[in-house]
């Protein structure tokens, strides 16, 4: 009896020292989603509004199919038409290798609100959890005005955690789409350009021959 009592009133000391902690992360968090949702508002704009298919086509004019690239796509484009332009023996290396390194960075700007589905809703239930247990303890004492401080807590913590976990979620879903459009767009004009250059190397070694031939 006297190790469950040690255990429990371990664990219950555990278990409230963690109420801050999870009150301060949720603050954070908060203002976190804001400003991921603020960025959110700032790339739709810009996709919809600001998106220019003139500055693609002046890189790649047999990108046809792409209407509406983002500013990332053209981005892509420019670097892209860097590299080729660079004399280097490997050059399809080199083109495969910053295609991989944006698709990564590109599925690795949705880790924060990945991660933000789950840890929200879990913060919202541990800051719920918590003041019930000290909230009861309270009761039992009869010290309703701690027992009522510590259920707006509990509930205030648990609607935070769910209003961020809505908001990560509805931008995860949203973004994730973008970002699979956009690999989609980058890898067919990684295409596109790598013909391109194959057909410029052959007509070049084409009029290699036949002046060698005509010098003859």
């Amino acid at each position: 009896m006297k190790i469950a009592a040690l255990l429990s009133s371990f664990i219950y000391v555990v278990s409230s020292s963690l109420l801050y902690p999870v009150l301060f992360l949720l603050s954070l968090f908060t203002l976190w989603i804001l400003f991921h949702a603020g960025k959110f508002c700032a790339e739709w704009v810009s996709r919809n509004r600001f998106s220019d298919g003139k500055l693609l086509k002046e890189y790649v004019p047999e990108a046809e199919r792409i209407v509406k690239p983002s500013p990332s796509v053209i981005l892509f484009c420019r670097n892209l038409v860097a590299i080729l332009r660079q004399d280097k023996v490997e050059v399809a290396t080199e083109v495969e290798y910053f295609l991989q390194e944006s698709v990564w960075n590109m599925t690795r700007s949705l880790d924060f609100c990945r991660m933000m589905v789950r840890i929200g809703p879990m913060l919202g239930l541990m800051g719920t959890l918590i003041p019930m247990g000290t909230g009861l303890a309270a009761l039992s004492q009869g010290d309703m005005g701690r027992l009522s401080s510590d259920l707006v807590v509990a509930f205030t913590t648990t609607v935070v955690g769910l209003a961020q976990g809505g908001i990560a979620y509805t931008i995860y879903n949203i973004r994730k789409r973008w970002v699979e459009k956009d690999i989609l767009q980058m890898e067919y004009i990684a295409e596109i350009l790598m013909a391109m250059e194959q057909n410029n190397h052959e007509v070049l070694d084409e009029k290699k021959k036949i002046s060698v031939a005509l010098g003859r």
